[in-house]
């Protein structure tokens, strides 16, 4: 585990580390935290911005060099403080026969409350180009930074970024608190200049968006948009089907949809009425799949009758709120690394129904945050863009067919009514294929209107369903990559535990 110091031999660690001459004392606090760490193999080029002060520890390691020579190379700021094992941690990450591209760990920063953790994910490439989330301490290998096309005048914020899209392919979280950093100054426009920059030099398709305070990415979508396919299941409830309806066929700005009703034998006259109203429209297809309710069949039989690029799984309770939320899905959809993109759903009462699923939370898979307030930024203000989760809900999912079909659909024998979505995810992610959530999708998911709660034998099936899943998965129910293990898993998520 983390808490025995690694055996062997750990690699020389270069850091970078640039100041203004009034910075003086803050650069005193940093050295002696850096001259008292256990891993003694360190070299430090130490920057001033000008004439540099009196007084400074004098130290063989520590020099004004452009570049310090290393197996990895980090930057610190002024007053950030290592602990005292913190470089053999991190230098344990580069060590070995499968050194790391790039290795980051916890920290917490000083505020006027008291210290406030940053208790970080697994890696999240797309998470760590808008948030830089990895903060300090983080160390990149010389070789990945070479790569990359990183230039040492170019910063620590650079590095982080181009070494993300160099495509990493090891990289290692320490899930533990190695550095107490300063605030960053807060520098949005720098940020955006050198992603966009970043972005040009790997030739990445994305465009730097910047939306309020909130930096993102726009991914392209083709000319002309492909096809797509919304396949919705459903049995009698009207009223719930003629808002889902009118949202994808009215209320969508997307170009080019198909609408595929997947009914379950509906009784209601008033459904046959609306069958008979849309009955006009070419975009509409109903197939007829009475019997027992087999949500993933239902499913799959509606992919199979459709003709899409992209499929899009909605519930017949999901409302459209936002014409562009289908774009926003697609985007994502077709990037060669992406496999189920997820929405964020809303109760009706304004409040968070999904913002991703965690897969641990409540035993077997829950979702985060789930019944707070819209705005909630959630930890490092992962809430506020698009980032990678182990799962998203079913109620609303976007899924390159190929992707869908690559993996057989939806699990309708082992899991016909829950869990299916979580189950398809994971099945994806074991093919590289990741989950991604953006908010750029917002909808209200008037969550099981249509089916009621689970009671009696409904729910010895449920908790049947949930047996198998946790049976399936249960290495990544230990450790979902992108929920920190210090979170609690008995709550709705983010607490410590």
């Amino acid at each position: 585990g983390f808490d025995r110091p690694p055996s062997g031999p750990l690699p020389r660690l270069g850091l970078i580390l640039e100041a203004a001459p009034e910075e003086a004392p803050a650069v005193r606090r940093t050295l002696a935290a850096l001259l008292a760490q256990d891993h003694r193999d360190w070299c430090l080029a130490l920057r001033w911005r000008g004439p540099p002060p009196a007084g400074m520890p004098a130290d063989p390691r520590i020099s004004g060099d452009v570049l310090p020579a290393g197996a990895a190379l980090g930057h610190l700021r002024p007053g950030d403080e290592l602990a005292p094992d913190a470089l053999t941690h991190l230098a344990a990450a580069f060590a070995g026969e499968e050194p790391a591209d790039l290795a980051y760990a916890d920290s917490e920063t000083e505020t006027p409350g008291g210290p406030r953790p940053a208790l970080k994910p697994g890696w999240s490439p797309d998470l760590a180009l808008t948030t830089l989330y990895p903060g300090r301490p983080l160390l990149v290998a010389a070789s990945l930074a070479a790569r990359s096309g990183w230039r040492p005048d170019e910063g620590a914020r650079a590095l982080l970024l181009s070494s993300a899209l160099a495509g990493p392919e090891r990289v290692r979280r320490i899930p533990r608190i190695l550095c107490r950093t300063v605030p960053d100054a807060q520098d949005p426009d720098g940020h955006a200049a050198d992603l966009a920059q970043a972005l040009r030099r790997t030739g990445a398709p994305a465009v730097v968006a910047r939306r309020g305070d909130v930096l993102d990415l726009d991914w392209p979508l083709p000319e002309p948009a492909p096809l797509v396919s919304v396949i919705v299941p459903t049995r009698d409830r009207p009223d719930l089907l003629r808002v889902a309806v009118r949202g994808v066929l009215h209320d969508t700005d997307y170009p080019a949809i198909e609408l595929v009703i997947v009914d379950n034998g509906s009784t209601d006259p008033a459904v046959a009425a609306l069958y008979a109203e849309w009955a006009a429209d070419p975009r509409v297809r109903r197939l007829d799949r009475p019997g027992p309710f087999n949500f993933s069949r239902l499913v799959n039989d509606g992919a199979a009758a459709s003709r899409g690029a992209v499929l899009v799984l909605l519930n017949n309770d999901v409302e459209v709120l936002h014409p562009d939320w289908l774009s926003a899905m697609v985007r994502q959809a077709l990037r060669p690394g992406i496999g189920a993109v997820g929405a964020k759903l809303l109760f009706g009462s304004g409040r968070i129904q999904h913002a991703g699923v965690v897969v641990g939370l409540g035993g077997r898979a829950g979702h985060i945050l789930r019944n707070r307030p819209a705005d909630t930024p959630g930890h490092l203000r992962r809430l506020t863009v698009a980032h990678e989760v182990a799962g998203v809900t079913a109620a609303c999912l976007a899924v390159a067919r190929d992707k869908f079909e690559a993996v057989g659909g939806l699990d309708a024998e082992t899991f016909p009514i829950d869990f299916n979505d979580i189950d398809l995810c994971l099945r994806l992610g074991a093919r590289g294929w990741t989950s991604i959530w953006t908010p750029r999708a917002t909808l209200a998911h008037h969550e099981s209107v249509s089916r009621g709660p689970s009671v009696g034998p409904a729910r010895a099936r449920f908790e049947a369903e949930g047996d198998r899943f946790a049976a399936r998965w249960r290495a990544v129910i230990r450790d979902d990559p992108y929920y920190h293990p210090a979170f609690s898993v008995t709550t709705f998520g983010e607490e410590l535990e």
